[in-house]
């Protein structure tokens, strides 16, 4: 199974993810990026992909 995570301590707010992939991203009340989903599918791997290579300060994780 593989997830996806934002670290906290690098999201400064951008919001290109949810941008990207709004079925998968969003931004909470403070404006950080927040993970809307427990694992990934398969179909969606290309979207965390181009999220990741869109974040600034790489902060979007993605493991198996």
């Amino acid at each position: 199974m593989t997830h996806v995570t934002i670290n906290g301590d690098r999201c400064q707010g951008h919001g290109r993810c949810a941008l990207i992939a709004p079925h998968l991203f969003d931004v909470d009340d403070s404006g950080l990026g927040l993970v809307q989903v427990d694992s990934v599918a398969s179909t969606d791997l290309s979207d965390v992909e181009e999220a990741i290579l869109s974040c600034p300060e790489s902060a979007i994780v993605l493991t198996d």
